[in-house]
């Protein structure tokens, strides 16, 4: 009988040391975090595609390293910086993460390493890990190769123009200030 991998509860040593895998999709509506980054419907929205792969590399004179990679895509519409509207971006994230035995080490490995440092559990949330990875992917500023509608990319706004000839009215009470005083 095969054991069912939790992935909320991820035993990240077995499931490295025994070179597993696991690939699915879900909705969006699973991972409420980055579905707050959703701007308009949630039908233009994909699936979000994962894959987990879990790895053991020996060391010489040293314990094996445990290593997670992890690929993780999900189309989301994203308010264009633009013109405002809902732009279709492709979100990807691909990293791999090296596990080590406590909190001390990651903290002095995280320096120098160059690939990213977490500590093993025997309840890691692979979930939470794929959630993370993809919001830390979005783009810093959505915008459509080409926008649906032209912007006006003018620097002066016409309404500014006619108020700015307008009179200024502490000019005109200044004026009448000065028209009592002669």
């Amino acid at each position: 009988m095969e054991k069912k991998i939790e992935l909320q509860h991820l035993d990240v040593v077995t499931f490295a040391r025994d070179t597993l895998g696991l690939n699915g999709q879900g909705v969006l509506a699973d991972w409420p975090r980055l579905a707050q980054e959703l701007f308009g419907s949630d039908l233009l929205a994909g699936p979000v595609v994962w894959q987990l792969q879990g790895r053991s590399v020996a060391q010489s004179g040293g314990a094996d390293q445990i290593w997670l990679d992890l690929k993780a895509s999900v189309s989301l519409p994203l308010q264009c910086q633009r013109c405002l509207t809902p732009v279709l971006e492709t979100v990807q994230a691909e990293r791999s993460f090296r596990f080590v035995a406590d909190e001390a080490t990651a903290m002095a490995l995280d320096d120098e390493a160059e690939e990213d440092i977490l500590v093993i559990s025997r309840d890691f949330d692979a979930l939470a890990l794929i959630e993370d990875e993809l919001i830390l992917s979005l783009p810093l500023v959505p915008l459509h190769e080409e926008c649906p509608e032209a912007m006006p990319m003018s620097v002066a706004d016409p309404e500014f123009e006619v108020a700015a000839q307008r009179p200024n009215p502490f000019g005109i009470l200044a004026g009448l200030k000065t028209d009592k005083s002669t």
